[in-house]
């Protein structure tokens, strides 16, 4: 594996919305691309490398998207944006749509351009330029097959930089080692242990998630049915050495566990449980298909355990027989 100083050395992050609202991403994915778009009526300055002519007729003919004057700064960005996309080779490149965020590679291909109507223009119909180039298919996983966490299992200080209302936005040295980081599949305690990292998930009032790949989710099974396994025993010995206790009904009934594997199921049910009260909360959505792809948990600060008396006692009143 490459050092972090390789990393931010050979390799660009760039984080990237494709078109207006987005409308371009289906046609990326489909297509293994990422995009760019420029409207026809500056587009022909940048091919002529006329920067002060695109800012120019920019100002002039174009509007923003809130329906304003284009600043200058503004027309100086989109005229880079075309030259970022044509040098990009081998740079990472991160999308977010919605609660997911995938992941490429850019690749040496010269891009190919479509002039289409723009589908999200303002008062009138006007005619755009897409150049769509060639990068690694779209990957929602980590280079080590897990799948990388939904956005609100991403830390709360690392949503700050993985999203951009913009069209590209490259990142910074050190936020790009971290998006790498992500991407590899990597610990991220190097960052998430930093005090404006800590400060930004205490004022959030959550952490960042845990994704465990198909090898760590078995693991954490297997302890898991170790734990409960352990809780049944416990649960099982306190009942024998209780003696035969009885309760009045109508008549007299003893409640005593049938057998230890009788106990296993419900205490993995309290286990689950319990694993919430020490601070590991899985997220809302994740379906049976996700957590076999890899389960993500997220840490809830402040959370404490009960006593494990409680916990055990619940479990002795969940599995009982009557006789």
């Amino acid at each position: 594996m490459r050092s972090s100083a390789e990393r931010v050395e050979h390799v660009k992050t760039f984080i990237a919305n494709f078109g207006t609202e987005n409308w371009a991403w289906k046609n990326c994915l489909e297509r293994s691309s990422i995009a760019v778009m420029d409207d026809m009526r500056v587009h022909p300055h940048w091919q002529r490398g006329d920067r002060e002519g695109y800012i120019a007729e920019a100002q002039e003919k174009l509007i923003s998207r809130m329906g304003r004057p284009v600043a200058r700064q503004a027309a100086s960005r989109w005229f880079n944006l075309n030259t970022i996309l044509m040098e990009t080779v081998g740079d990472i490149w991160i999308h977010r749509e919605k609660d997911e965020l995938s992941w490429t590679t850019s690749l040496g291909q010269a891009p190919e351009s479509e002039i289409v109507d723009d589908p999200q223009y303002h008062s009138e119909r006007v005619k755009i330029i897409v150049y769509y180039k060639r990068c690694d298919d779209w990957s929602n996983k980590t280079r080590k097959g897990g799948k990388l966490p939904p956005w609100a299992g991403i830390h709360p200080k690392a949503r700050e930089f993985l999203f951009t209302e913009g069209t590209f936005q490259q990142l910074s040295a050190d936020n790009s080692l971290s998006a790498q980081a992500l991407i590899n599949g990597e610990s991220l305690s190097e960052w998430h242990q930093r005090p404006d990292w800590r400060a930004k998930e205490d004022r959030s009032g959550r952490g960042a998630g845990v994704v465990f790949n198909p090898l760590e989710l078995t693991a954490a099974r297997m302890l898991l049915d170790l734990t409960a396994e352990r809780m049944a025993e416990t649960a099982q010995a306190t009942a024998a050495q209780s003696g035969q206790i009885s309760v009045v009904i109508k008549k007299e009934k003893k409640f005593l566990f049938y057998e230890q594997r009788e106990l296993e199921s419900p205490a993995q049910n309290e286990l689950h449980v319990w694993t919430g009260l020490v601070g590991l909360k899985p997220l809302p959505g994740l379906g049976e298909s996700e957590v076999d792809r890899g389960t993500v948990f997220r840490s809830l600060p402040g959370r404490r355990m009960l006593p494990a008396s409680r916990r055990f006692s619940s479990v002795c009143r969940l599995e009982t027989r009557i006789t």
